[in-house]
Order: C-alpha cells, then sequence, then structure tokens
C-alpha cells in the first residue's frame, strides 16, 4: 500500500499547480467530500468548492462539474455544492451535476464516459490530488490538479486523511490497471459540443 502511494504522488507530482499556476482547461472538477447532518458542505467540500469557483472566476475555466454522492434522498452532495457555488456567484449555466461520484473512481470513469470530458482541472485538497490526478489520467483525462486547501485542517484529520489514502491508493492502482469495474452509468450527456471545447 505504501508502495501504491509512492506511485500515485510520484506520478502527479508535476501534474499538480496553485490556483494562480494552474493552465486554462475547459472545465473544472469538484470531487466531493461529506456533509453535515443538516446536508451543509463539511469545510473541506466548502474549501473544494470555493477553489472552484477562484478557478471560474479567474477565467481558468468555463464550467464546474460537480461530483457526489446521491445514493439517499437526504444525502445530496452535488446539489449542496451547486448552492454554494451560486451563493459565491457562480452562474447557474455554468453548473454542471454528476449525482453518482460515489468514489473518486466514478467521478473519473463517468467524467470520462458520460460528461465527455477529455482535459480538466480536477480539485481537491493536497492529500487526494495524488490519488484523483492517477486515476483521472489512467481512466482517459488529461487532467491536472489544483490544491484546495484554503485553511489549516487539525492534525487528527489530516493524519486519518494521509493513512486512509495508503489503502485508498492500492485500489486506485488495481481498478485503474486490472480489474476495471464499471460505476453506475446512464445515457451521455456531453458538456460541450467539439465547437465550444
Amino acid at each position: 500500500m505504501l508502495v501504491s502511494r509512492l506511485i500515485t504522488g510520484f506520478y502527479s507530482a508535476s501534474r499538480i499547480y496553485t490556483i494562480e499556476e494552474a493552465p486554462y482547461k475547459t472545465i473544472g472538477i469538484i470531487f466531493g467530500a461529506g456533509l453535515w447532518r443538516d446536508g451543509s458542505p463539511t469545510p473541506v467540500l466548502r474549501d473544494r468548492v470555493e477553489t472552484g469557483a477562484k478557478l471560474y472566476f479567474s477565467g481558468k475555466i468555463k464550467k464546474l462539474l460537480m461530483s457526489g454522492d446521491n445514493s439517499y434522498i437526504d444525502y445530496n452532495e452535488p446539489e449542496a455544492m451547486r448552492q454554494y457555488a451560486l451563493a459565491l456567484g457562480v452562474p447557474p449555466e455554468d453548473i454542471v451535476l454528476d449525482y453518482a461520484g460515489r468514489r473518486t473512481y466514478d467521478t473519473c470513469y463517468r467524467a470520462k464516459h458520460i460528461f465527455k470530458i477529455d482535459e480538466a482541472l480536477l480539485v481537491t485538497q493536497k492529500f487526494h490530488l495524488p490519488r484523483a490526478v492517477y486515476l483521472c489520467n489512467r481512466l482517459g483525462i488529461s487532467g491536472v490538479g489544483v490544491i484546495a486547501d484554503t485553511r489549516q485542517y487539525r492534525f487528527p484529520w489530516r493524519f486519518i486523511w494521509q493513512i486512509r489514502e495508503l489503502p485508498a491508493s492500492f485500489a486506485a492502482l488495481w481498478e485503474a490497471n486490472i480489474s476495471h469495474p464499471t460505476p453506475i452509468m446512464g445515457n451521455p450527456e456531453p458538456i460541450f459540443s467539439e465547437e465550444n471545447r
């Protein structure tokens, strides 16, 4: 598992940027990160949405794909992300929701096959970026990461996240290169036509 973490870290090292350094891409993918019991975004998720909004307003992307879990009626990550982005001033027509992004692998797979994305800025925290960047690129998206660490997170949480990434990175390598699972799918919903990319 440690080797898997090192592999994804080495692969993504030259593909991770700050907001200011990030290159232009047509779309930013915002990964889900949990909700509070009242349905509002956690601080980690708010930071991801805020970073996506900053990329949008700085002209680095045209649209935001917000991907998260909506497997229960009273748990809707994408809609919570959308509401927060709207509050930050992002126009509703430039927000696209993926309700079946239950895992990082699912988000990347569906971004390619459902939303027909070829390139993207991948917006998440630094601890998660190596896995997200590795998976999206292995699944056919030319993706680079943008760091969404807009606050100082408490040490216990940072430690837990780093430990969690060990088995998650191993699973990412296994799924992207060996097992190739197919997540929940549906009809294609291309975000851009060829002339609008």
